[in-house]
């Protein structure tokens, strides 16, 4: 059985990240998701049962879950249904698996901030665009940057660029170790 679902519910583990033999970034947690009905006689809310999911992410989606997912949130998993079932000594047990396409933060219980990764690495920051083919070749003399690493002896020699972080203060990034620094 695979088929898309869509699960809402609460983080009930820390994130687990591996590397498969082929080098893909897996992670991984799981997932309890509860129904809750109104009792009207008594007037009050109630918990149902509890159905208990491992969800998976591959790629970028692994990158940014540990990042990003902590035990105990509520999120919304969009995925792959997957139902496993083996025996072990004369016993049947199934498992029930999430590759997930997406997951996001359950936003009826509190606020998110979203910050986009990049989709290239951190060198594509300075890169310039190419010219067009039948654009006119520049004298590289010309091309040549004002400010140049030798005009500030004593400061590291890595390149860098000042990005913004997360609390919209300036760093900067240094692109040959990808450490972040304060301006």
């Amino acid at each position: 059985m695979s088929e898309t679902i869509t699960i809402r519910g609460f983080v009930a583990t820390e994130i687990t990240s591996s590397t498969t033999p082929g080098g893909v970034a897996t992670a991984s947690f799981r997932l309890g998701s509860t129904t809750r009905r109104f009792d009207r006689e008594s007037k009050t809310w109630g918990d149902g049962h509890t159905n208990w999911f491992t969800v998976q992410g591959y790629r970028n989606l692994a990158g940014t879950l540990g990042c990003s997912i902590r035990k105990g949130q509520p999120v919304i998993v969009v995925g792959k249904l997957k139902i496993r079932t083996w025996e072990k000594e004369g016993r049947v047990y199934h498992s029930t698996i999430i590759d997930a396409e997406a997951v996001g933060h359950d936003l009826t219980f509190g606020s998110a901030n979203f910050i986009r990764t990049a989709s290239r690495p951190a060198l594509s920051l300075v890169e310039q665009p190419q010219p067009p083919e039948d654009a006119p070749a520049m004298d590289p003399a010309l091309d040549e940057p004002e400010d140049r690493e030798d005009d500030h002896p004593g400061e590291l020699g890595h390149a860098a660029v000042v990005i913004e972080d997360n609390d919209g203060g300036l760093a900067a990034l240094d692109l040959e170790t990808g450490e972040l620094a304060e301006v």
